[in-house]
């Protein structure tokens, strides 16, 4: 089933070491096929290397298997509660990536102070509580607190990043870490200075409407 989905879940989950955002079998990836409503995400604990298209294992919103023969990634009834409650997502992607992940330890969101966190995240990147792995809590605190943005830190844990569909949802975590290492480095010489609000505006609405092809 899904043929196409789990291949393009499959490819999108080899960006996640590619781009140094997960260590050995951390981080997961998972799409939702908005016809069926069903979800595809990787196993659990297979290395990035071993994984294949046809381990990918698919549930419906309710958690039953439909197809795999894998255990599904621990994350997974988090990534279904975030899809039960946004209908807007088909895209979800949970890593640990270094430097996104330091702020997330402190509880700091990450403060609007470059154009480039304005332009795809149209304000701060903020930081939800403290939630438990294995069950729904990580879902429960990314809806509560993400907002519009398509990033959100966790309390003392890591990243979840939200798009319309998967490709979109790699994007913001390639980026939530990219001008994480830039605030970072920014800190070490000073106190960067936020953009204000209105300018974060007019530079996400442009980057939204008028930036790319």
């Amino acid at each position: 089933m899904l043929e196409k989905l789990r291949t393009e879940i499959h490819q999108l989950h080899l960006e996640l070491p590619k781009n140094n955002l997960v260590a050995w079998t951390g981080g997961n990836l998972s799409g939702r096929d908005p016809e069926t409503g069903y979800m595809v995400i990787k196993p659990s604990g297979v290395r990035y290397e071993d994984l294949r298209p046809e381990q990918m294992v698919i549930l419906d919103l309710d958690g039953n298997i439909v197809e795999g023969n894998l255990k599904p990634s621990s994350d997974t009834a988090s990534h279904l509660y975030i899809y039960r409650h946004r209908a807007d997502i088909n895209g979800i992607v949970h890593t640990h990536s270094r430097y996104a992940t330091a702020f997330a330890a402190l509880g700091r969101p990450i403060p609007v102070c470059l154009t480039a966190i304005a332009d795809e995240f149209g304000g701060p990147i903020p930081c939800g509580g403290f939630a438990l792995i294995g069950g729904e809590d990580i879902g429960r605190v990314v809806v509560e607190t993400i907002g519009d943005s398509p990033a959100v830190l966790l309390k003392n844990h890591g990243v979840f990043t939200v798009g319309t569909d998967p490709h979109n949802a790699i994007k913001a975590a390639v980026m939530v870490e990219d001008v994480a290492q830039t605030v970072w480095l920014a800190i070490q010489l000073g106190q960067p200075d936020e953009i204000p609000a209105e300018y974060v505006a007019r530079l996400h609405q442009r980057y939204i409407q008028v930036y790319g092809q």
